[in-house]
């Protein structure tokens, strides 16, 4: 048996393709500030799932290619960024425009929207603190946070605090495991990349649609006057 010690070191970037190698390759190109715009981009793409990214920059914190601490330090960063413009759209519109927006948006329904306010409304403060550590609530607990107004400051310390604890969990995991981390990592690249070629084709679908349904609707619109 192979053991932590005993395993040899892998080049992340030759090693892995797709979703995976993709975000190796920015963190590696970019240093920690490529670790900060990957949980970013995450905020906004929820089917990305930061537990796949942030192991990625333990194991090369592990290999010495950046630091561990300002690996952490740029992910919570990007976090933050990400709450701070979700919560800027739920003050700014309301509930009942966000609400219609997020309905609007490719791979996202209103049930969406719905979930994170009830969570919000039973939980407060704590479900902005505990919903960074769950998948895609992390993403829109900070619009409802926002459409109640709810302290920036306050709401910045959990967002800070939530993000900071999670982030430590699962870069410190590819830290510790270093090369054995690989076939976690392999396992992600393989989904990953099956999970993005599959949300562009439905991308392209959704907007194919909308576009012919457009067009019957002012074609019938027409033939009416």
């Amino acid at each position: 048996m192979i053991t932590l010690a005993q395993a040899p070191p892998i080049e992340p970037s030759a090693e892995y393709s797709g979703f995976i190698g993709w975000v190796l390759n920015l963190m590696e190109t970019l240093g920690e500030l490529g670790v900060g715009l990957a949980i970013l981009l995450e905020t906004f793409l929820p089917p990305i799932p930061s537990e796949a990214v942030l192991p990625g920059a333990g194991f090369l914190a592990y290999e010495g290619r950046m630091s561990f601490s300002l690996a952490w330090a740029a992910a919570t960063a990007g976090a933050l960024i990400g709450a701070w413009i979700w919560y800027a759209v739920g003050a700014a519109l309301g509930r009942d425009r966000t609400r219609r927006l997020v309905g609007r948006i490719p791979l996202l329904d209103y049930e969406d929207f719905d979930k994170s306010e009830a969570f919000f409304q039973r939980w407060g403060g704590v479900a902005v603190l505990l919903g960074r550590c769950v998948p895609l609530v992390r993403s829109f607990v900070s619009i409802p946070a926002g459409i109640n107004r709810m302290p920036v400051l306050h709401f910045s310390a959990y967002t800070l605090i939530g993000s900071g604890v999670w982030n430590a969990i699962w870069i410190g995991a590819g830290f510790v495991f270093g090369p054995a981390i690989k076939p976690v990592l392999e396992r992600w690249s393989g989904v990953l990349s099956n999970a993005v070629l599959a949300i562009i084709a439905i991308l392209v679908v959704w907007f194919v649609v909308k576009r012919v349904l457009r067009l019957r609707e002012r074609q019938r619109a027409e033939s009416v006057q």
